[in-house]
């Protein structure tokens, strides 16, 4: 089943999120090689695709997995969380319906 991972920065989390991209994205790319990804991506701080030193406030990933407890067992295992970039991070099953 699909589930979004909701998560809310901490403010001015964008150092921290530098830092680990790399591994963030490992990890990302790993359930996109895998096929059980279906979207992922920041939330700008402000309305700009690149909002620069004003940073992010947060992310989506929607993504597949056998059951809510295994989506929040990788939600935990994310970089982001263990650098502090996450001040949360809310789970939800989610339907697929378009396109």
């Amino acid at each position: 089943m699909w589930y979004a991972i909701i998560s809310e920065d901490v403010e001015n989390s964008l150092e921290r999120r530098l830092k680990v991209r790399a591994d963030h994205m490992q990890r990302l790319n790993e359930l996109r090689d895998a096929g059980r990804l279906l979207i992922a991506g920041p939330h700008p701080a402000i309305d700009s695709e690149d909002p620069g030193p004003a940073g992010f406030t947060g992310s989506l990933v929607v993504a597949d997995f056998a059951s809510l407890e295994d989506a929040q067992t990788w939600a935990d295992a994310d970089p982001y969380v263990a650098a502090g970039v996450y001040a949360g991070v809310t789970i939800k099953p989610f339907k697929l319906v378009l396109p």
